[in-house]
């Protein structure tokens, strides 16, 4: 039997993907102050590195696409204040070139190991009357020429976050689909690799940048939900 996720802390409980580095360990940092912490990924020295540095937090090791795993891992989680999905995959190429393993695998890590694991914290979701907030992309809004596997498993996402909503409204769920444009991560880093192109930071956002919109639709009013933020680089 799984550990049990609370502890005697009366602070709400937060659960992050991917909080191994970039936005999901931005997010995990921006939400610290205020929340106890499961720390999402499959990296378990970077997971207990950040662990360590976030009184609260503690590993929460998964790999989110293996379903029976995934059972096992949520079963002590009864009550459950914020779900962010920032795990994911970007793996680039025309519809030519892009075969039926890359979009089974992008859409399995970006889609549907995220709706398995929402749904079996729906009940933990609900006691908490909770945010499920999910990091989209600039690509779930529009889609490009060589990113067609990755943008559309992002407007799956985006589907699966305004069904999520209507669906949960009236059990107090609030749901939001965050869309940011470039990110100056390891993901962004291997993304203009595959373009063939030179990685520059600063041209993108801050993963903290990122982090302060899952926070400002987390702490929002009780009446108010804010269902898609949407973030680009200023350019400067």
């Amino acid at each position: 039997m799984s550990e049990p996720a609370r502890t005697s802390s009366t602070r709400p409980l937060a659960l992050v993907t991917g909080a191994s580095r970039g936005i999901g360990a931005a997010v995990a940092r921006a939400l610290a102050p205020r929340y106890d912490l499961l720390l999402g990924g499959r990296d378990t020295d970077a997971l207990a590195e950040l662990a360590a540095e976030l009184p609260g937090a503690r590993p929460w090791p998964a790999d989110l696409t293996d379903p029976a795993a995934l059972a096992t891992v949520t079963a002590g989680i009864d009550r459950l204040d914020v779900l962010v999905h920032c795990a994911g995959v970007g793996l680039l190429g025309t519809v030519a070139e892009t075969d039926a393993d890359t979009w089974r695998r992008q859409f399995d890590v970006n889609v549907v190991a995220v709706a398995e694991l929402t749904r079996l914290l729906l009940p933990a979701l609900r006691a908490a009357r909770g945010d499920v907030v999910l990091i989209n992309s600039g690509a779930g809004i529009t889609a490009r020429p060589g990113w067609a596997s990755y943008a559309a498993s992002k407007f799956a996402l985006r589907a699966f976050a305004d069904a999520l909503r209507a669906e949960e409204a009236g059990n107090g769920v609030r749901v939001t689909s965050v869309h940011p444009g470039r990110v100056a991560t390891e993901m962004q880093r291997g993304v203009v690799a595959q373009e063939g192109g030179e990685y520059d930071p600063d041209r993108y956002l801050r993963p903290e940048s990122v982090a302060g919109a899952v926070l400002l639709a987390v702490t929002a009013p009780d009446d108010a939900v804010l269902t898609e933020v949407v973030l680009r680089p200023t350019g400067r």
